[in-house]
């Protein structure tokens, strides 16, 4: 390993593969700062309503972009590739990608972790469990059966594309997250590439026993999926094999985090009772949990945060996702106009000091956790003729608080205590009056961290500590554990508790009138597989039980 001297290494390369954006950063080894960096945006699809996908060769192609683009930044410090001594990947969790093992061709574009298409592939699964409840796998996944995660995708594809089905009926067809996708173009594609995901990624398909860490058979026969198609569980730090073939040739990968878990060891969280919020087109909050796994019976999610190598004990955390976060503004400013950019929504947002009592709920496909509410859709409640553009952005700058609220309150009836302080990030977070509503919501610090790659350089922390880079060793980030209080701001509660409690039952008000909107017709399958159930009680009992409901009835109008 090169020796450490000023700025000229060694260094920490990280991929960041986010849902618009693909970047490539350049840690010091020495110092742990950003050297050097590219990034570029990757354009997405919607073939139809609800749908978002990708091209996985445009992610691909996007990450070589970057890293073409960033060894001439490198070389005028005097620097070049040989001075990269790690590689970590961070990436979009649940996105779902089919590839041909032989031809190393996509079989259908990426299907993003937002997209909506798997409904009726929910109702098909939910269909053979007691009261079809979308909790039944739980115990064995930490996950609700939802059109979010990997494995109904996955199942989607299998159901609906021909050439998928072809494929696994051949032994060609490998699944993967965009971790696997990169690392086995990375490491040689069809010559060779390994075929692997970390536990972070995998705890988000719902096909991982969440204890195991393995792929579970039920849970592949429940969703009727052949398990070799799926990659191999690694951890989250480890040297797993060399990139071959690129400019950065030679260098051990050695670091896979999903974003949102890189985002919590970026924070430094690495204490029990630690969270951290990202914000960003939606919002994601992780509690750490130890190596504890709390199964909630809020509405949260169990998930792996990490697993610092092979023979150590995995890290859970509790998740809750908001669907809609910046959103919302994106949709304020594209398609109603309000405002120009997020610097003049701050600014009309400040100027009328309250919401006039207009609450916004972005539910535009649903409500995420808590609720797991499909059929939500957005409203906006407390109009006025005086209701001007800026309450409703604050409203919809709130809503992003409440939302963060529901799940605070869902992880303090988990755990059992509430927390402290909420470590923030993410491009939302540039603005300060959400993170004084976020802090006066809540009720607790809020504490935004003003690094700017917090995502990479939770993954970068893996990658060089597997290298043996002791300067990066996740045993003594752990004995310091939390962010430096020199790069932080920190927002404190500045209204009452009756106030905030009131504006908190207000919000619930509105979110339960944003439920039951959207009430489309069972799927076929769903009414075919209940019709069968019903079929198959006997003819003589089923007409002894209506005389009896008969019979109550009868007394009960008596």
């Amino acid at each position: 390993m090169p020796a450490i001297t000023n700025n000229k290494g060694p260094y920490i390369a990280v991929i960041e593969e986010g849902t618009r954006t693909v970047k490539f950063v350049l840690f010091s080894a020495e110092t742990q700062e950003e050297v050097v960096s590219y990034s570029v945006d990757v354009p997405g699809e919607s073939p139809q309503e609800g749908w978002a996908e990708q091209d996985p060769n445009t992610l691909l192609s996007a990450v070589h972009l970057c890293i073409e683009e960033t060894m001439p930044q490198l070389a005028t410090i005097g620097a070049s590739s040989k001075d990269i001594v790690a590689l970590g990947i961070t990436n979009q969790r649940e996105t779902t990608i089919v590839w041909d093992s032989i031809t190393g061709e996509p079989l259908y574009n990426a299907i993003l972790w937002s997209d909506m298409r798997a409904d009726v592939t929910v109702d098909e699964v939910l269909a053979k469990f007691p009261d079809n409840n979308k909790d039944y796998l739980k115990p064995l996944s930490g996950l609700p059966v939802s059109p979010y995660f990997s494995a109904l995708k996955l199942k989607w594809l299998i159901d609906n594309v021909p050439s998928v089905r072809k494929a696994i009926r051949e032994h060609r067809c490998l699944f993967g997250t965009v971790d696997s996708w990169l690392i086995w173009n990375l490491t040689g594609g069809k010559d060779g590439g390994l075929h692997i995901t970390d536990v972070t990624n995998a705890s988000r398909t719902m096909l991982m026993n969440i204890d195991s860490l393995q792929w579970d058979p039920l849970l592949c026969k429940h969703f009727h999926i052949p398990m070799e198609i799926l990659p191999e569980i690694r951890s989250s730090s480890e040297i797993y094999g060399l990139v071959k073939g690129h400019m950065l040739d030679g260098v051990p990968i050695s670091g896979i985090l999903g974003n949102q878990q890189a985002a919590l060891v970026g924070q430094r969280c690495f204490k029990e009772g630690q969270a951290k919020n990202t914000y960003r087109s939606g919002c994601f909050l992780l509690y750490n949990t130890g190596n504890n796994r709390v199964h909630s019976s809020q509405g949260l999610v169990t998930t792996v945060a990490f697993q610092h190598g092979r023979d150590k004990r995995p890290v859970y955390a509790l998740e809750g996702s908001v669907a809609v976060a910046g959103t919302a503004l994106k949709w304020l400013r594209d398609n109603l106009n309000m405002m120009k950019d997020n610097e003049e929504a701050e600014d009309l947002a400040e100027a009328v000091k309250t919401t006039g009592d207009v609450y916004f709920v972005p539910a535009f496909a649903g409500l995420y956790a808590p609720y797991w509410r499909k059929d939500a859709r957005g409203i906006l409640c407390g109009l006025t003729q005086f209701t001007t553009k800026g309450h409703i952005i604050r409203a919809a700058l709130e809503a992003v608080c409440y939302q963060t609220r529901d799940i605070l309150e869902a992880m303090h009836r988990d755990c059992g205590f509430p927390l402290s302080t909420l470590h923030v990030d993410g491009q939302m977070t540039t603005n300060r009056l959400l993170m004084q509503l976020q802090a006066d919501i809540s009720g607790i610090p809020v504490q935004r961290n003003n690094k700017k790659d917090i995502t990479a350089l939770g993954v970068a922390y893996m990658a060089a500590s597997a290298a043996g880079i002791d300067v990066w060793d996740l045993e003594n980030l752990s004995a310091n554990s939390g962010s430096d209080a020199s790069l932080e701001d920190t927002f404190l509660p500045s209204i009452s508790h009756e106030e905030r409690n009131l504006r908190y039952t207000k919000w619930k008000m509105a979110v339960h009138r944003s439920l039951g909107w959207a009430m489309p017709k069972k799927s076929d399958v769903m009414t075919d597989e209940r019709y069968r159930l019903l079929s198959s009680i006997p003819a003589s009992l089923f007409i002894l039980g209506s005389f009896v409901m008969l019979t109550l009835s009868e007394k009960v109008l008596a």
